[in-house]
């Protein structure tokens, strides 16, 4: 049985993983005001954030993809494929899976297709995406990789270090006596997601405490399946805390990336985060 992988432009996977294992990424629509993009398609990450950060810069907006946009592309991949995976970020931060769900169910009569609420975003989203593709390389029918996406999905866990509370606070994922605090000089807000909800885990002070904190947080979680770092515009932060999580989990194995447009909104610059999935027992 073949089987095909959708998910969405917010798993943030690097592009040379969607190639490999066949990944269909359908993206999210950004807006700087007027200006409409596709999230990794007509707008890249160092455009974006370039934009992001401008002086006098409109904050940007997203917006789901429709499900004229997913029926499209299951439409497409119907021919080659005997069942289609559609993994996406939770409905509760977006609209995106119930558009996926609708073309679903307007297409269940001519092909077999199921959509899967992640529960999270992000890169803990691409390593339930990536985990799904490569049973699906392997040959395992549908309703094997099915069955292992839900068993991982509760174990699935983000972790993020925020350069400023700001960005989440304006799109209306935080409250605001959260964002001001987290504005006092020096304080690097920890964020996770909970349920597909962002709250905020603890401040502490500099980025060396917020590495440290962050690879407690992750070592406290036992043995691992897999784990990945992203950023938004802080590389440097990702790669110091890739480098002391060798410890916990071999480097040859951990995916790394860079956080899109989508999730860039509400991160915003300077944030730096670690994706992980427990080992089932």
């Amino acid at each position: 049985m073949t089987v095909r992988i959708v998910t969405d432009s917010t798993s943030d996977l690097p592009s040379a993983v969607v190639k490999a294992l066949r990944i269909t990424v359908v993206p999210l629509h950004i807006y700087f005001g007027d200006d409409a993009f596709l999230d990794g398609v007509s707008i890249g990450h160092d455009a974006f954030y370039g934009r992001m950060t401008a002086h006098n810069s409109v904050l940007p907006r997203t917006a789901a993809p429709s499900a004229g946009e997913f029926t499209d592309v299951y439409t497409h991949l119907a021919p080659e494929a005997d069942a289609i995976v559609s993994i996406h970020l939770s409905p509760k931060l977006s609209a995106t899976h119930s558009a996926a769900r609708m073309a679903a169910e307007a297409l269940a009569s001519e092909h077999r297709i199921v959509v899967i609420d992640s529960g999270t975003a992000s890169l803990a989203l691409g390593l339930l995406v990536r985990h799904a593709a490569r049973m699906a390389a392997g040959g395992a029918g549908v309703d094997e990789i099915v069955s292992a996406v839900e068993l991982l999905a509760p174990r699935t866990h983000f972790f993020g270090v925020l350069g400023t509370l700001e960005y989440l606070h304006k799109g209306g994922r935080i409250g605001g006596a959260s964002a001001l605090l987290g504005s006092m000089l020096h304080i690097k807000p920890i964020i996770g997601l909970r349920d597909g909800i962002a709250y905020p885990i603890e401040r502490v002070r500099g980025r060396q405490q917020a590495v440290e904190r962050l690879i407690q947080r992750v070592a406290s979680f036992g043995k691992l399946m897999h784990l990945a770092v992203g950023h938004t515009t802080d590389e440097q932060g990702m790669e110091t805390l890739a480098g002391k999580l060798a410890g916990v989990f071999p480097c040859e194995h951990m995916l790394k990336a860079r956080c899109g447009a989508t999730l860039g909104t509400y991160l915003g610059p300077g944030a730096f985060g670690v994706a992980l999935v427990e080992a089932p027992m």
